[in-house]
């Protein structure tokens, strides 16, 4: 088979159900979260460890699931089935709760990085948040999936407390921005949450 095809070369790229231009919310969308995906991987060379086997898996879990989110923008009209779904979401709750009381007790917010799995996770959580701002701008004028949207949104809070986790289990603190208000409070009720919410 051949790689490229020479149909986008006048700028316009196949969806599910159409053509759309390159720059289109859709494409813009699931092409940020196909940079997340990227980023997950190149993290995850840096998880080889045996301390680190739990989160290894679970990446790579999240990795086929963020084609799916992908899969499920690439959708204009609903020929196929949607693949993200309310259990995916309720996973990465499950996780980021495990994971939460796992790391150290935080109150300010910290900085991206200590290790550099780690800090490529910090880079991972940041575009994952660029393509949660994608989703909701194509939100506003089409019809998607509201489940990749809340998966989006769940899986960046995951990424900044797996973060948190490598750096413990890899015994470096997380450094505290200076300047940083008392933020995170030790509720039952309240979970931690990364910087952009």
């Amino acid at each position: 088979m051949k790689l490229y095809t020479k149909t986008g070369d006048g700028g316009k790229t196949s969806l599910i159900g159409g053509r759309v231009d390159k720059h289109h919310l859709r494409v813009e969308a699931y092409g940020t979260i196909d940079e997340a995906n990227s980023f997950i991987g190149q993290a995850m060379t840096m998880l080889t460890d045996a301390k680190f086997a739990d989160v290894y898996q679970e990446l790579k879990k999240i990795q086929h699931e963020l084609f799916d989110c992908g899969g499920d923008l690439a959708i204009v009209q609903n020929k196929i089935p949607y693949k993200a779904t309310a259990e995916m979401i309720t996973f990465l709750e499950q996780r980021i709760d495990a994971y939460i009381d796992e790391a150290p007790p935080l109150e300010r917010f910290i900085l991206p990085g200590g290790t550099p799995a780690a800090a490529a996770i910090h880079v991972a959580r940041t575009v994952t948040r660029r393509a949660e701002r994608c989703i909701v701008a194509l939100k506003q004028t089409e019809e998607i999936n509201t489940y990749v949207l809340a998966y989006i949104n769940r899986l960046s809070d995951y990424l900044f407390a797996i973060a948190r986790v490598v750096n413990a289990r890899s015994g470096v603190q997380d450094v505290e921005y200076a300047r940083s208000a008392i933020v995170f409070r030790d509720k039952p009720e309240q979970k931690e949450i990364e910087p952009s919410e």
